[in-house]
């Protein structure tokens, strides 16, 4: 519960704008940026797909087309993600990760992240002992105010974008109710790629057999899961990127388990998922990360194992069963301690 309290600080990020649609109309983006003759892209949330790519000039990057409707819009720079708005009509100008300006849709998104912040600041001034009895009680008040943004925006990014953190967590029955029940959000490519991927969730399940994938690898070889997976011993595969502040965070506790096991027969391997190679490399000699490393494997093995947010942690047994699967923290480390009793 205080894992999806602390969550909603991630959605603080999020800003909007917008003004009332007509077809084709223009938009103007200036994107600050110390990151001088960077080119940034824009790129479209839901599709992948790259909007506008523009050259930082003078600390700015100016982008200027025309739009049909609102679109959510991830703004990438150097290879690595950074923060998300609404493009639309209008004027936007996009002065940091949380402060962008302009818009009604904005102003909507405003009030729900001070409805959010006074929630969050509400829970932190809490006496510490007192934390864990109030947590399910400020959950719920967080979403409650996440569900009632949902409902209201439905029909525009923000419910998209509200709507997107409670499917991850559903179950493919609850998730195919939510979409039949408001069949617009049928229409965004990553509701139907993660209906597609909750498919393929329940394909690699705990107690189902290792699905192989290769991933070509620097050397002009193939690396195949099955290399390693299936051999004899127990293998931990950490599905990563160099961008994912919680993959990073994860490391620590995968770490202390590659510590206490390794020597008794354990193998770690990682795989990166959407992620530059060069960036993978850095954070690996970052963070000191002494196991293998897969580079630049995309969306191979997520396609696969219906992985639709990171990190994905998966336990496979000796003979390639799922032991487990999607457990963190203190869970990871229980799982892996009963796989050696």
């Amino acid at each position: 519960m205080i894992k999806k309290i602390l969550y909603a600080s991630a959605i603080l990020a999020l800003t909007a704008c917008t003004t009332e649609q007509k077809p084709s109309t223009e938009y103007t983006v200036t994107i600050n940026s110390d990151q001088e003759s960077s080119l940034v892209f824009l790129t479209n949330y839901d599709t992948g797909e790259k909007i506008d790519s523009a050259a930082v000039v003078d600390g700015v990057a100016t982008f200027t087309g025309n739009i049909e409707k609102p679109v959510l819009a991830r703004i990438i720079t150097n290879g690595k993600r950074n923060g998300m708005f609404i493009l639309e009509a209008g004027n936007i100008n996009v002065a940091s990760r949380d402060s962008i300006i302009g818009g009604e849709l904005n102003g909507r998104l405003q009030e729900i992240d001070s409805q959010l912040s006074q929630i969050m600041e509400e829970y932190e001034s809490i006496n510490d002992s007192l934390k864990v009895e109030y947590s399910e009680i400020y959950a719920a008040k967080i979403d409650s105010a996440q569900n009632v943004a949902m409902n209201e925006n439905i029909d525009n990014p923000i419910g998209y974008y509200f709507f997107l953190q409670n499917a991850y967590d559903m179950s493919l029955d609850e998730f195919n109710k939510a979409v039949a029940n408001t069949p617009s959000l049928g229409d965004y490519a990553r509701i139907k790629d993660l209906k597609d991927a909750k498919v393929k969730k329940s394909e690699t399940s705990e107690g189902k057999m290792f699905k192989d994938f290769a991933v070509p690898v620097d050397s002009g070889e193939v690396f195949h899961l099955s290399d390693i997976v299936g051999k004899g011993q127990y293998v931990l595969v950490d599905f990563w990127a160099s961008w994912c502040g919680p993959c990073i965070r994860e490391t620590a506790v995968i770490k202390d388990i590659y510590k206490e096991y390794e020597p008794k027969g354990l193998k770690v391997l990682g795989v990166a998922v959407w992620d530059e190679p060069d960036n993978t490399k850095e954070a690996i000699e970052t963070y000191e990360l002494p196991w293998q490393n897969v580079l630049n494997a995309q969306k191979i093995p997520t396609d696969i194992y219906g992985i639709s947010g990171i990190p994905c942690i998966i336990l496979f047994g000796p003979d390639g069963t799922i032991v487990a699967r999607d457990k963190y923290d203190d869970e990871l480390r229980e799982a892996v301690a009963n796989a050696f009793m």
